[in-house]
Formats: structure tokens, sequence, C-alpha cells
């Protein structure tokens, strides 16, 4: 995999460059908006790359030449190329959006010095987290997106912003503490943050200690995630944001919490025992997140509730320890990255045009815009699983995995999973109805959607759809990426080298450390 080594770094490195320079020229505005769209189309263009490299084995670089334990690995898989790649996408397109409501509004919402790098910022968080091969990058990652995020977050400085910023500030802080205590526990027990090693070394120590380890990662990537019971934060915290903010918010920060777990859970700990936990967890996320969004009478806070309920489902799949079951959850990833994305970009579009995001406020979009009505009723439907879209056939990967493993838990997640999907219906066509059929009780604004806003958000609409057309290859490559997952040794194998499994260690990797022994296989 030598000819993709050299591009792992980028997709950290390019937007870290990009915001010290976007940084030093906030003078020049738009010079500042090329860099950054241009170090995100980078991005993405490596995402992909990586996503054709990585399927035919983990590429590794050794920071520096110096390998493990010594040195800092970043590993790009097939899981973590994808997350990668749908995520770059994603944030490109809502950057794109985000300039587009600035130009329309003629003016910005807090100054183009903190946006544009504290954007590049966040961007080179999700990279982090994603490519990294240690447990304490990860956490650095997390702590990247803290920063970034909580300006994002009080952009503008109103009160309901500050108030929202603080509730997700104070939480976030509490994940890290526990996260950071996971970490201690973690390198005081095995001797290593590195997630190779430690897929090797964590087995031999005593299993009450690996049950103690496990719990702590679990609640530190749960709060992340927003599953229940520690799920309450997000409702509150991301509907106050700026339309392009919450999107990226909603559509991405969750999913680095669930790509954790998965990554934690079957690298880590293979051994399944806090399946019948983590399946309970699923069912009350569910269920608990949809009852929270048939009660809404706001767009945002009914997707924010939908927002929750949904990782129930990415839960479920995690906690059937199945390749169809890993297989689906990945696919749901994406298909739920790009969906709840899509429709909180759509949501700004409606506020714009309906002057309100208040269902009892808004009315008869669906006359006064054609076009934005079929742009929420695409991703909408997605959501709620209707056939053919992504959102259905995801769903139906998800309910085939739990029916194949059986008992009585899974058949009880498989009624939930139904149960919620209709309920998601419901929620939505309320939504639908209140917002673009019903007469509105005041005549809506004359105002005209800009079309540097309604492109980026077509362009996600597009490539929602696009998923469901491409879903057979989609869902092969996920298959082979739960494949990997359930067999350890490749990755092992791929940054420490095959004798690490034989010495019990992984510190064969570093008898030749050093900058001659770096590299990636």
């Amino acid at each position: 995999m030598t000819s993709y080594a050299g591009l792992v770094p980028l997709p950290v490195m390019v937007p870290l460059v990009g915001a010290g320079l976007t940084l030093a020229l906030w003078k020049f505005p738009r010079l500042q908006r090329v860099l950054s769209v241009s170090a995100l189309a980078v991005m993405t263009a490596v995402g992909v790359l990586l996503l054709v490299g990585a399927d035919s084995g983990a590429v590794v670089v050794h920071v520096g030449g110096w390998r493990a334990p010594l040195g800092i690995d970043l590993v790009a898989d097939r899981l973590s190329a994808l997350m990668l790649t749908v995520s770059a996408f994603v944030l490109l397109c809502v950057f794109l959006y985000s300039l587009g409501q600035e130009i329309a509004d003629e003016r910005a919402e807090a100054p183009i010095s903190i946006y544009h790098p504290t954007y590049l910022v966040l961007a080179a968080g999700v990279a982090i987290a994603f490519l990294s091969g240690d447990l304490f990058n990860v956490y650095v990652g997390f702590e990247v997106l803290l920063a970034a995020s909580y300006v994002l977050l009080t952009l503008g400085g109103t009160s309901e912003r500050i108030r929202a910023g603080s509730i997700y500030v104070v939480v976030a802080l509490v994940s890290s503490v526990l996260f950071l205590t996971a970490l201690a526990l973690v390198y005081a027990a095995t001797g290593t943050v590195n997630i190779a090693e430690l897929a090797v070394r964590l087995p031999q120590i005593d299993p009450t200690m690996q049950l103690v380890l496990q719990l702590l990662l679990l609640l530190a990537f749960g709060i992340k995630a927003a599953i229940f019971p520690v799920s309450a934060w997000l409702p509150d915290s991301y509907p106050t944001a700026p339309a392009p903010v919450t999107a990226v918010f909603a559509g991405l920060l969750t999913k680095v919490g669930v790509y954790a777990i998965i990554r934690t859970q079957t690298l880590l700990f293979p051994d399944g025992r806090l399946d019948d936990v983590l399946l309970v967890i699923a069912l009350a996320t569910m269920v608990i997140g949809i009852l929270g969004a048939v009660a809404q009478d706001d767009i945002k806070r009914l997707l924010s509730f939908t927002l929750v309920s949904h990782i129930g489902f990415m839960i479920f799949g995690i906690a059937l320890s199945s390749e169809l079951g890993l297989s689906a959850t990945i696919f749901y990833v994406v298909h739920h990255i790009t969906v709840q994305t899509t429709l909180f970009l759509v949501v700004g579009l409606v506020e714009r045009r309906g002057g309100s995001t208040s269902l009892d406020v808004l009315g008869g979009l669906a006359k006064a815009s054609p076009g934005l009505a079929v742009l929420f009723f695409i991703p909408a439907m997605s959501l709620a699983g209707i056939p053919p879209l992504s959102g259905f056939l995801v769903k139906v990967g998800l309910l085939e995995a739990g029916v194949q493993v059986g008992g009585g838990l899974a058949y009880a997640l498989v009624v939930g999973s139904v149960v919620t999907s209709l309920l998601t219906l419901y929620a939505i066509v309320k939504a639908w109805n209140k917002a673009f059929w019903q007469t509105p009780p005041v005549d809506l604004p004359d105002v005209r959607l800009p079309r540097s806003m309604v492109v980026p958000t077509a362009a996600l609409v597009t490539f929602g759809l696009a998923l469901t057309v491409v879903a057979g290859p989609l869902f092969a490559y996920t298959s082979r990426a739960a494949r990997s997952l359930s067999t350890p040794a490749g990755y092992v194998d791929a940054v420490l080298g095959p004798a690490a499994w034989e010495t019990g260690s992984g510190e064969t990797g570093a008898s030749d450390a050093g900058p001659g022994g770096g590299g990636d296989r």
C-alpha cells in the first residue's frame, strides 16, 4: 500500500494548514473562501483515494518513521476511509451552503476570521478521530472537535446560543474526563494506548478489569454519540445554532462517537460481554427518542429527537456482533450522516422562506416553494425508511441481522425497530402536513431562496439518492469492512506486523523502531 501511504496524513494536515492561512488572511474574505473550499475539496478527494486503497488492505503510516509503541500510527482501513470520505463531502457541501447564506445576507453572523479557521479545525478533528491508530489521539481528535464546535455553536453570541453552548461544553467535558480516566486505566493495565497493541494485550489482563475499561469507554463514547440515558443534552443544544452548524453537528459529531464504539467493541472487546446491555440501551434510545420527536411542534427539535432515536439503530447493529449487523450499521452511519445533514440544511431554507421553524406558524410551503418541498420530501422519506430509498434498505439489513442472531432481546429490537420506523414516519408526515400543506396562519414572507444555498442542499439530496442506486456495491464494501472488523488479526498485522500475535505484546514493532523502521503495510 506504499502508493497510498503519503495520502493518509493529508486529511489532517490540509485543513489545519488551511485554518492557519485563513486566519492570517482575515482581511481578504474572497481568498479565505477559496482556501477553505480548496482545503475541503482536497480532503474529499484524498478520502476517495484512500477508500480505494484501503479496500486492498489497511494503509498504515508511522508518523516520523517511528513504529509503535514509540510513534504515532495513522491507519486508513475500510471503515475509517469510508467514514472520512462521506464526512469530508458533507463538510464541503455544508460549508458551501454557509458561504451562500453569508453572501445572501450580505453579512456574517460572526467574524470571518473566526468562522473559516474554526470550521477547518473541526474538519481536522474529524479526520484525527477517524484515522488515529491509538486511543490517546482519538481523545485528541475529540478535544479538537470540542474546541471548534463550541465556537461554532455560539456564533453570534446570543444568550440562547451561549446557554446551549454551555450545556454542550459541560456534557462534553464530562465525557472527556471519563475518556481520559479510561485512558489512564488502560495504560496502567496494559502499558500502551496503541489500538493494535491493545487488541493483543487486553485479553491477557484480569477479566474484571477488562469489563471496567469497557464500561468506561462505552460511557464516554455513549455521551458523545447521544445514546440513552445520556442523550438529553442534544435536543437542547443543537437547534439554537445557525443552520449550517446544526447540520454538520447533527450529521457528524454523534457519528464520531458511534465510530469509536464500533472500533473499540470489535477490536478491543470482541467477546460480546456487554451485548445484551447494548441491546437494551439501543431499544430505549430508539423508543424514547422517537416519542420525544412525536411530541415536538418545531422542526429543528423534531429532527434533533429523531437523531437520538436513530442512533439506537446503529447501536442495535453493533450489539448483534455479527458481520451482517456490522455491515448494516456501517451503511446506516453513511446513510444517516447524509440524510440528517440534508434535512437540517433544508430546515434552514424552510426557516428562511417561512420565517420560522415552528409547525404552528408554518404552512403552504408546497405551493409557495415546490422545489423546497421536494428537497424536504426525499430525505425525510429516506429517514422514515420508505422503499426503495437507502433508509429502507439499511433497516431491512438490520432486521435481517436481528432475526439471524435470534433470541428474546434481538427479536424485541426487531419489533422496536419497526415501531420506531412507523413513529418516525408519523412525525415526518405531521411535519410535512403542517409546514407544506396546511394553510399558513399568517402570510408567508416574500423571500426568494438563494441559489447558492439551494445547490449544495440539492447536491446532498442527490448524494442520498445515489446511496440507493449504488446500494449493492456499497453493501458489498461495508460487508468487507465488517469482515475485517470481525477478524482483528488483519488490523494488528498491518500496524505491528504478523509476529505481534506470537509475542503477545506487540513489541516486535519496537525492536526496529526509529526513522528507518517506519512505513506502512
